[in-house]
């Protein structure tokens, strides 16, 4: 038998902080030499951090990663065991984003990325250049002072594998393993049994099983071994990386890490038998017969997140990472007592939840973090959420004479559950109005004093209770609201971070209702069958608009497709239309959103994810009277989701209720 024991990371890296950086990855070889494993993976660009983006033009970054390398080469921690480590690196005139494969304090090769991500939240190509020389691997000449320190002139760089007395080892980079023909497919025929997949990988709702399904078929008819490296935090914006780092042999998980933790480092090892694949590969033309007698290889069942799960532990130890990160001492949140809001609420209990939970599971990282944040003395520190809470969370309920006295008691009952310290502060209308336009206008203001109290008092109430340090407010519109432009600008919904702003109403209303028992806060349930004060649910739009790239036109046909034995084409028109007016109307209202978890790829955030103009003819002369056209060709009463030319398939796109 050939036993090979491997070692993958879920490292919490954060961009630009070397010295932490640097320390996660120390950590993780300690403990994969500790557990006797050969080979040790850790996420794309970790050194460094994957979230860089501009900074990785600056030729500082990268001289910094080299010195990082350096150190890590010039100790032991290489030896005996091969690393791969990911970094920028420059050769020539082009950046490229590399894995450096080490061993023995060596470098043994500089694998050079293919196929980089540049879509959704991805802009590789913004910062590095594609590899493109297949053929042969080429000398890159190391740094000088690399080159001295290390007695090392030249490595191979490029595209290749690593051939071992026993076995052959690659590297497939993230994306690779999403392209249409990826490199294991080819590596695998010249014989290569490892595979190293460093990732970048974002948390996104129900987004794990295509990860997973990928790792379970890039192994599972080719044979071999593969190993999945992630980040896993919040590295320095809007996306949090949710690890999974697992070990994959024949189609098989035989290892898996979390996907939430509050852990800097975690280490995923596994024991496999190469002889396995090498079997495997050999009786591939009769490959039912011999899996019903192959020499079996231990397994664990694959562990998913359902979506509220997600919504409840993603968003939770995104904002542990942001509160510890930033230098403040808490949030604050405006609390309506309505279903966004307390979302937010339940959502920094959890946290609060997780930080107990692992102080008590021995998390040393967690317990300083939470001693310095809730202003700890005399060697104590949380061993209840709900004392921890009143340390780190403000909840302020802002109401006026329109404020009804239930949602009130809301606000304070679900305050009281969660632990946080609780503000009643009445704000009444600022002057009677008039016409519509004044009403408007005062309505406005009062929207935006609301905004202006609470950073207020985030910088005010830890002075008031002799703390140190300010809080964060939390914003709580959620991603319906953003796309519909459901918002006054600058009022509440403006704030320095927002954990639901990429989370539909209809999942929010899920997590209510699982939060409810799962968490402790019970009146979260009450609040979650409450009468919503606006039923907004475009999701169906967002995600033909953005996933599907549809425009108006395409957008009515693919719902007459799907609508059209419930709705006639010239309702489906002016449902599409409406949705386009009134999308068109507030998207400025995008350039100034609260940044926001990203959780959805329909989000319609200006700034990073959604780069589309914010000034439209909202009118859409030309493509609504395109619609019109369709509408009248299309036969009134007939069944127009089987009318020839109309129509295009898309997810979820069967039912009209699923609208404004």
């Amino acid at each position: 038998m050939r036993l090979l024991k491997v070692a993958t990371c879920n490292l919490n890296q954060w961009a630009m902080d070397f010295d932490c950086n640097l320390k996660n990855i120390k950590e993780s070889i300690i403990r994969a030499k500790e557990a006797g494993a050969v080979i040790r993976l850790g996420p794309e660009l970790e050194i460094t951090g994957y979230g860089c983006e501009d900074h990785f033009l600056e030729l500082d970054t990268v001289a910094h990663a080299w010195e990082c390398l350096k150190d890590l080469l010039l100790g032991d921690w290489t030896d005996g065991i091969l690393c791969s480590f990911g970094m920028p690196v420059i050769k020539g005139s082009e950046r490229y984003n590399c894995q450096v494969i080490c061993l023995n304090r060596k470098i043994i090769m500089i694998r050079a990325k293919m196929w980089l991500a540049n879509d959704g939240n991805y802009r590789e190509l913004r910062w590095f250049t594609a590899w493109k020389q297949k053929d042969q691997l080429q000398e890159f000449q190391l740094p000088s002072d690399i080159s001295e320190a290390l007695q090392q002139k030249k490595v191979p760089f490029g595209y290749g594998f690593m051939q071992f007395l026993d076995t052959a080892v690659a590297a497939e980079v993230c994306e690779e393993l999403f392209s249409p023909i990826p490199p294991h497919t080819e590596l695998a025929l010249n014989g290569v049994e490892v595979f190293m997949n460093a990732s970048g990988s974002h948390h996104q709702l129900r987004k794990l099983d295509i990860r997973m399904r990928a790792f379970i078929g890039a192994t599972h008819t080719r044979g071999g071994v593969y190993m999945y490296s992630n980040h896993q935090g919040c590295d320095g914006g809007r996306l949090y990386y949710d690890g999974c780092a697992c070990v994959v042999a024949n189609g098989d998980v035989v290892a898996q890490g979390s996907q939430f933790s509050l852990k800097d480092v975690e280490v995923v090892v596994a024991q496999i038998d190469l002889d396995a694949v090498a079997s495997l590969r050999g009786s591939i033309s009769s490959f039912q017969e011999q899996a019903s007698c192959k020499q079996l290889v231990s397994s664990v069942d694959i562990f998913y997140h359902s979506p509220e799960e997600e919504i409840a532990f993603g968003p939770g130890c995104w904002l542990w990472d942001y509160l510890r990160r930033s230098g403040a001492s808490g949030f604050l949140l405006p609390l309506s007592g309505g279903a966004d809001s307390s979302s937010v609420a339940g959502i920094v209990g959890c946290m609060c939840q997780l930080v107990v939970k692992e102080i008590a599971n021995g998390d040393e990282q967690v317990k300083s973090d939470a001693i310095r944040i809730g202003h700890y003395t005399n060697g104590q520190f949380p061993i209840d959420s709900k004392e921890f809470a009143k340390r780190v969370f403000y909840t302020v309920f802002m109401g006026s004479e329109n404020s009804s006295d239930e949602t009130r008691r809301r606000a304070k009952v679900l305050a009281d559950e969660i632990g946080s310290w609780h503000l009643d502060v009445s704000i009444d209308t600022v002057v009677d109005g008039g016409s519509n336009i004044e009403n408007l206008g005062l309505q406005n203001i009062q929207a935006r004093i609301r905004m202006v109290l609470a950073f207020m008092l985030a910088s005010l109430l830890p002075w008031v209770h002799s703390k140190p340090g300010f809080y964060l407010v939390l914003g709580s519109s959620n991603v319906d609201e953003g796309l519909r432009g459901y918002l006054t600008k600058y009022d509440c919904s403006s704030a320095d971070i927002n954990p639901i702003g990429s989370i539909s109403k209809q999942d929010l209303r899920i997590f209510l209702r699982w939060a409810a028992t799962h968490l402790g806060f019970s009146s979260l349930a009450e609040i979650e069958a409450a009468p919503p004060t606006a039923e907004l649910e475009p999701i169906l739009y967002g995600r033909l608009r953005k996933i599907f790239r549809c425009g108006p036109v395409s957008m009515f046909k693919n719902l007459c497709f799907g609508w059209g034995s419930k709705l006639s084409p010239s309702e489906v028109a002016d449902k599409v239309k409406h949705f386009f007016k009134y999308y068109s109307f507030n998207r400025h209202k995008m350039t100034v959103l609260t940044p926001s978890y990203h959780a959805e790829s329909y989000s319609p955030e200006d700034n990073r994810f959604d780069l589309r103009q914010f000034l439209y003819n909202s009118r859409w002369p030309y493509q609504f009277r395109k619609i019109d056209e369709l509408v009248e060709e299309l036969s009134v009463g007939e069944d127009v989701s089987t009318a020839n030319g109309v129509g295009i398939v898309a997810a979820g796109s069967a039912d009209p209720k699923a609208g404004l």
